[in-house]
């Protein structure tokens, strides 16, 4: 029997979540149009209101397009904003769900306004930067209601106790609690691993026990960051040399940086199934010959950053002490905050790569790094909740297991509507232009959905969906990035 909770057509809660989620994407396609309209300066091109009729010579037919996708696209995105409020007050939903699609909806009438205002009167007529705040604060409604709505739909009272092991009634969330680390023979198995006879055969797996403990998985997407931010730098004039030494300085601090992360977790990966045959957890290459090889990598990349500037050589050295000593030392055993604060590892790559051109940190720059800083949480919370069990056993008190799968799944939602704020930020920085705005859209609307999808299905292979979800996002926008920097 259906759970007919809202009204026809819409029907079942699972149906309102879907039209939250497109009334979201609809908004946020109107504030990367608004966007674009302002950067262009198509509204120039369209002086009247409502109808969009140009002026005797129009500055050109696409700025006179790009206007008229706007007034179209507002258009629809208003009825889905009027028809989820009003769905919403109709059907099953909670009062707070209830008051913020109000608020989102009055905001609405007042951003119809302000947009009429602008295309009658001009730019000038109108406070910078309203518009755009206005469409974020709306987009934000939106998202509330749809993470709220979520919650109450599909959250469970898990409370971010651990399966295995009840935690006592009082706890401090952010301290981990040792009652979640496990016992003894709650450990993984220690894994068994006959060596080779033959000495080729022995001096691969050495090779190869090296190579992974410098993270090679990672290396692509941080390399692609530093590589967006020296297209934002330097554009078409960016010299390959520089582009060279930056990635391979930055080849060597992820290496460096990750060979550190694999002796100073050792014994941890020992009690962790997708860790525990890594090669210090196996006694596979001594913790002596790791740190030796760690030092060297961080002194070669601090010697060909040197090649470029002191700024992206102290930068470099910076996330690799903060990766290798902030984060696995102190922050992910130590506090359930450790992947919000741990994204500055990651968004340290747009600055090196912004200073390498420049030798400054400039506001592009942090931007593309407050983007990076952004997504990390909505990132990785996915690769939390599919090991949620594994980092109990681990003893790290990573969100979904202090908090629970709910709040993680909601804060999913609530980072990545962040990370589409930073994108459009980004853009309002810059001069990137179509590309990287289609691009944003496309593939944030994948993440969302993904994510979305995560809290009705609740499986492994969900969160894993969700995950590479979101790298395929991040990867997408670096690459736009480089295509609107480089080539227009």
């Amino acid at each position: 029997m259906r759970d007919e909770t809202f009204p026809s057509p819409i029907g079942t809660r699972q149906r309102f979540a879907g039209l939250l989620t497109a009334t979201a994407i609809g908004v946020y396609l109107l504030i990367v149009l608004g966007a674009t309209t302002s950067l262009t300066d198509a509204v120039s091109a369209c002086s009247t209101w409502p109808t969009c009729s140009a002026p005797t010579d129009p500055l050109s037919q696409t700025e006179l397009a790009v206007a008229w996708a706007h007034r179209i696209a507002a258009v629809v995105v208003g009825g889905f904003v009027v028809a989820t409020a009003a769905v919403a007050w109709l059907g099953d939903t909670g009062r707070r769900v209830r008051y913020v699609l109000l608020v989102g909806l009055a905001l609405y009438a007042v951003q119809v306004g302000i947009g009429a205002a602008t295309a009658t009167l001009g730019p000038a007529a109108v406070l910078p930067g309203l518009h755009l705040a206005l469409g974020v604060s709306i987009f934000g409604a939106v998202v509330l209601a749809l993470a709220w709505d979520l919650e109450a739909a599909t959250g469970t009272d898990d409370g971010g106790i651990d399966r295995r092991v009840e935690a006592p009634a009082a706890t401090d969330v952010d301290e981990p609690d040792p009652a979640r680390i496990p016992r003894e023979a709650d450990h993984a198995p220690e894994p068994t691993r006959s060596l080779p006879t033959g000495r080729l055969a022995r001096a691969r797996l050495t090779g190869a026990a090296y190579l992974s403990m410098t993270k090679p998985r990672l290396m692509w997407l941080l390399c692609l960051v530093a590589a967006a931010g020296m297209a934002l730098a330097a554009g078409p004039n960016l010299r390959i040399e520089t582009v060279l030494a930056t990635l391979g300085g930055g080849v060597l601090a992820i290496g460096a940086s990750g060979t550190f992360n694999h002796v100073l977790e050792r014994d941890v990966d020992r009690r962790m199934n997708r860790t525990a045959d890594r090669p210090l957890a196996t006694d596979l290459v001594p913790v002596r010959n790791a740190l030796a090889f760690g030092v060297a990598l961080a002194a070669a990349s601090v010697g060909v950053f040197l090649t470029i500037n002191a700024l992206a050589a102290a930068l470099g050295l910076i996330a690799i002490l903060f990766y290798s000593v902030v984060y696995t030392l102190v922050l992910k055993p130590n506090t359930v905050q450790n992947t919000v604060i741990g994204g500055a590892a990651g968004a340290l790559p747009a600055l090196i790569g912004w200073a390498a051109v420049t030798n400054e940190i400039g506001l592009p720059g942090l931007a593309l790094a407050g983007l990076i800083f952004l997504w990390t949480p909505a990132h990785f919370y996915n690769l939390a909740l599919a090991y949620r069990d594994d980092y109990a056993r681990g003893g790290f008190p990573m969100l979904p297991v202090v908090r629970g799968e709910t709040v993680t799944r909601k804060h999913i939602v609530y980072y990545l509507a962040a990370t589409l704020v930073g994108a459009t930020g980004l853009a309002w920085l810059t001069d990137l232009g179509a590309v990287y705005a289609a691009t944003v859209v496309v593939f944030g609307a994948v993440f969302l959905w993904a994510a979305v999808d995560l809290h009705f299905e609740q499986t492994e292979r969900a969160a894993f969906r969700s995950f590479h979800a979101s790298n395929a996002f991040l990867g997408a926008v670096l690459v736009a990035i480089l295509i609107d920097a480089l080539a227009f």
